[in-house]
This record gives structure tokens, sequence and C-alpha cells, in this order.
């Protein structure tokens, strides 16, 4: 049976796709929990329009992402943890808090992914953190201060 995926469906697709797949899978899984719906001339049709709108939005993130890659080289944010006397950090800074603290500083949107750290930051002071998007490769100064 041929149906449009209403959601990601791990293993099977992305929302928008147009699949093939059993009749059991999809009368028993998919449509009863609203992930997807059986494929008609006119649905089809909805779908690669929306696969099309899909495909710009994801073109056009991509090119503000490269274009906020850019702008890293002269960004500096500051976050702040809970610290013993001799510096260290309690609980370490992990990618995800440095994205976001990037997103309300400095107005950069960037995945976790992108950030080559080894580990999370775990010291007061400036760490220079690196960032690879599609072999290029820059950086940006995080500021950690003792709350």
């Amino acid at each position: 049976m041929k149906v449009i995926l209403l959601k990601d469906v791990p293993g099977l697709g992305r929302k928008n796709d147009i699949k093939e797949t059993s009749d059991g899978h999809a009368r028993n899984f998919l449509l009863p929990r609203g992930l997807a719906q059986e494929a008609s001339a006119s649905r089809l049709k909805q779908a690669q329009a929306m696969q099309r709108a899909t495909e710009e939005e994801r073109r056009v993130q991509h090119e503000l992402l490269l274009k906020n890659f850019e702008a890293l080289k002269d960004v500096r944010i500051t976050l702040s943890g809970k610290a013993n006397e001799q510096g260290h950090l309690f609980k370490g800074i992990h990618a995800d808090e440095i994205v976001k603290a990037l997103e309300t500083q400095a107005h950069v949107e960037l995945l976790p992914e992108h950030l080559e750290l080894e580990h999370p930051l775990k010291a007061v002071g400036e760490h220079t953190v690196p960032v690879s998007i599609e072999g290029k490769k820059s950086s940006f100064t995080a500021v950690i201060e003792a709350a």
C-alpha cells in the first residue's frame, strides 16, 4: 500500500515522504496512530508540493547556517556555573548549553553536532570552542565565570 507519512517514522521515512509499505503495517500501525495517510491522486500532489516546500526551507536554513558560520570569528559568549576555590566547575557545561547561549547572546544558530568539544567545559576562564561545518573550521570564545 502506498502511504504518505504525516510525521517522521524511524526506520521508514520523514514527514511528507511517499512510501510503499505492506498492507498490514499500514492498516494496523501507521494509519490508526496518525503517522500516515493512504495515498490518493490528490493527496500525492499535495505531498509532492509539501516536499518541495520542505526542501526549499532546508536549503534556506542551510544558507543561514553558513552565513552564521562566517560571523562566528568575533563572537564572545559568557556562561556561569558553580565552582570551587580552584576554579573547577561542579557540573560541566555541555554543547547544548553553549548552543543555547550562542543563540540568546550572539543570535547565532548552530547545532550541538557542529561544536567540536572533546569534553564538557569544566574550568573557569576563557575557552576557544572549535566549530566545524562541512569541512570548514572556525571558532569562538566562551568565557566561563563562577556563579
